[in-house]
């Protein structure tokens, strides 16, 4: 029986997400993504041509490195302007049932006491169709404004973000019991005070005492995603991750990537085919192969490679501007993101990359070819990569807001379902339980955060305060 596939699509609260210049290709009454039509617009689409979730990507600060300087960013819409994804959730919850939500939240700049209630929050509104995608940021514009004289280094931003979701574990986990909500209006008791519990966490980064501030939700834990892919990163995925996103250029390159990760999560106690692996592309799809091809032509006459140049330099930390876009790229480490450099570089052996090559393909936009073709063309190319690379679905970026995913649902999805390869869309159902197709909303027992359920029995609801 061949592997049904997730499918995510891939967006940010920005009139730029990563096909940089195509803003210029939109047409005029599309509603703008600072209009609240435009997501539960786009989120109706979704659900109904058959994708299982939204991913909302996110960033912290400008793009500035590119010639030092965040005007290339402003002239390009590089991301920039860019609004919070966690406000547009609500909007969405409300003209969905079973479309999943993914949302990135960087725990470098966070509070896990206030992040668990916000994902609570969320959970309960959209029934528990949420999910946190964990990242530790990558801008160093993130860090000047957000109290930092510099960049934390990057092996410490993941001690960090161990620590913040081990606060977040146990709030969701561990905090409230199960029945501690009563809700009996003859005893007069809304929650069981003895079945809510302080966590007393002190930890390396976070001292947090006190009880989570919401009651249960469906999941508990929002469904975690994860991107990490440099060596600490995919230490943190193993650990943490139910659903990560593996770089790579080649199915080769992605399939070491699933490999090492699932060894990781062997080693951590995790079961690991438990966890989903998606890879990212973009498609141009169309009636017909030639058509597609057109598609591609013309929206490649709004590509910006000065925009692509700005957002490369802003992830990896360096400033492109000072290099020969045709000379062969060497890896360069910074405390910004690893892995995209080094799976061009020494994590790509026999392979010689440019910054055109990278940020200009002759069959995309940036970051590598496009899959151009009419539905059965690119579900082949999908079924193949899906295979070869031992992952089980993709985040799929649409090069304009809503008309690309239409053209997925009209042409490349109907043509997944007739192999096979479409998962069931059933309203009720939790993200957790559509990704895993099970009968549980809850994390598994392999995963560390359930070590905290009814870790906390017999502690107080509150934690001791010190009178003066």
């Amino acid at each position: 029986m061949p592997k049904k596939l997730i499918l995510n699509a891939t967006e940010m609260s920005t009139p730029g997400h990563i096909a940089f210049g195509l803003w210029r290709a939109q047409t005029a009454d599309v509603p703008r993504y600072t209009d609240v039509r435009y997501w539960t617009e786009l989120a109706t689409v979704l659900e109904a041509g058959g994708f299982d979730a939204l991913f909302l990507a996110d960033a912290l600060g400008q793009l500035d490195s590119y010639r030092k300087t965040a005007d290339p960013a402003l002239v390009d819409a590089v991301q920039t302007p860019l609004d919070d994804p966690l406000l547009i959730v609500s909007a969405i919850a409300t003209v969905t049932r079973s479309l999943g939500v993914a949302v990135t939240v960087s725990t470098t700049y966070e509070q896990p006491y206030l992040l668990a209630r916000k994902f609570t929050t969320l959970d309960h509104l959209t029934d528990g169709r949420i999910g946190w995608n964990i990242v530790t940021s990558q801008l160093d514009s993130a860090a000047r404004n957000l109290g930092h004289e510099r960049q934390v280094p990057h092996d410490e931003r993941y001690e960090i973000a161990q620590d913040f979701v081990d606060v977040a574990y146990k709030l969701w986990e561990g905090s409230w019991d199960d029945g501690a909500v009563l809700r009996d209006p003859v005893k007069g008791i809304y929650a069981d005070p003895a079945k809510v519990h302080a966590i007393g966490h002190s930890g390396p980064y976070y001292s947090v005492p006190s009880a989570h501030l919401s009651e249960p939700s469906i999941q508990r834990t929002p469904l975690i995603f994860q991107a990490g892919s440099s060596p600490r990163g995919r230490r943190f995925a193993a650990r943490n991750a139910e659903v990560v996103f593996v770089a790579g250029h080649t199915a080769a390159a992605l399939r070491r990537n699933v490999t090492e990760i699932k060894r990781l999560a062997a080693e951590e106690g995790r079961e690991p085919d438990s966890i989903k692996f998606l890879a990212s592309v973009t498609v141009v799809t169309a009636e017909s192969d030639a058509a597609a091809r057109s598609k591609l032509r013309d929206l490649q006459r709004y590509r910006s490679v000065e925009g692509a140049l700005t957002h490369f330099s802003a992830v990896t930390g360096i400033d492109w501007s000072e290099y020969d876009l045709d000379a062969p790229l060497s890896y360069i480490e910074t405390e910004s993101n690893r892995s995209i450099l080094a799976s061009l570089t020494k994590d790509a052996p026999g392979e010689e990359w440019t910054l055109r090559k990278v940020l200009a393909p002759d069959d995309g936009f940036v970051y590598g070819n496009a899959l151009v073709g009419d539905g059965a063309s690119v579900a082949s190319a999908l079924e193949a990569l899906a295979d070869d690379a031992n992952i089980d679905g993709f985040n799929i970026s649409g090069a304009l807001p809503i008309e690309s995913y239409r053209d997925l649902a009209d042409h490349v999805i109907p043509e997944l379902a007739r192999r096979g390869r479409i998962r069931d869309r059933i309203p009720g159902r939790t993200f957790r339980e559509s990704v895993f197709e099970n009968a549980s909303p809850l994390l598994p027992d392999d995963h560390p955060a359930s070590r905290y359920r009814g870790a906390f029995a017999g502690r107080p609801s509150s934690a001791p305060t010190l009178l003066a």
